[in-house]
């Protein structure tokens, strides 16, 4: 069974995490796959999103723990350096929306991978856990950078050290997530999402991710400075000549992402 499952419709990249039976947590062979699949989605010019999922009952339980508790078992630094870090860094650093659809719980490494996405909805049944401090280590993949944006330094923090689970209606309320769906219509839901994305001016979502990224870190002075910068790419683009053009002439733009 592969641990990645990776297809194309409707211009959507469609990546399912694949290891039902350990509720889709990473060993080595499934997080270097979904590293070379980001790639894969990066270099295509027919993917303009990216959906993310999980198979099964699960979104995804984090690391394996059995990975990391043999006798040839990674050092912490192996597994950040070489398997989340590359994927919470490829996640940020596309230039394609990417939805996260959480289809049932997000644990450890898991849950922050599914936050760091641009867009992550979730099923009713689903739920988040910062389970790190179960097992006496800390939030990673980018848990304690992202997470404080989200829904502030305090409830953060507690979440992080008490290891709450979190449900979606929660998730939604306190602005971890976008939105969450009632289980019967959450995979139509969440892949509507992406399918929008898709036939937008992609190239704008490109430039407005890219701004969102240098907003985690710019003053005020300097993220104006940025937002004139890719404005005016922005304004060069077919995609905007397109949207112009489509609201002078009363008509639906059709936007090809350049």
């Amino acid at each position: 069974m592969e641990n990645i499952l990776f297809t194309k419709e409707s211009n959507v990249g469609k990546i399912v995490l694949n290891r039902p039976d350990v509720f889709n947590s990473f060993n080595r062979e499934m997080a270097l796959a979904l590293q070379t699949t980001l790639d894969t989605c990066k270099a295509d010019p027919e993917v303009r999103a990216v959906y993310i999922t999980g198979s099964g009952k699960a979104f995804c339980a984090g690391q394996d723990i059995k990975e990391i508790s043999g006798e040839q078992k990674p050092t912490f630094s192996n597994i950040l350096l070489e398997h989340f870090n590359p994927i919470v860094e490829r996640i940020r650093s596309i230039e394609l929306p990417i939805v996260a659809a959480v289809n049932g719980v997000a644990a450890g490494a898991g849950a922050n991978i599914a936050l760091a996405c641009d867009i992550t909805v979730a099923s009713k049944k689903a739920s988040f856990i910062q389970a790190f401090s179960k097992i006496g280590l800390i939030p990673d993949s980018g848990g304690t950078f992202i997470l404080p944006r989200l829904i502030g330094w305090q409830k953060a923090t507690a979440l992080m050290m008490l290891g709450e689970r979190v449900s979606a209606d929660d998730a939604e309320e306190m602005g971890m997530i976008y939105k969450c769906f009632d289980d019967s219509k959450f995979e139509e839901a969440s892949w509507n999402i992406a399918k929008q994305l898709a036939q937008m001016p992609t190239k704008a979502l490109a430039y407005t991710k890219r701004a969102m990224n240098y907003a985690m870190e710019n003053d005020l002075a300097r993220q104006l400075l940025i937002e004139e910068q890719l404005q005016s790419a922005a304004g060069q683009t077919e995609d905007y000549q397109e949207g112009i053009k489509a609201f002078l002439e009363k008509r639906p733009p059709v936007f090809k992402g350049k």
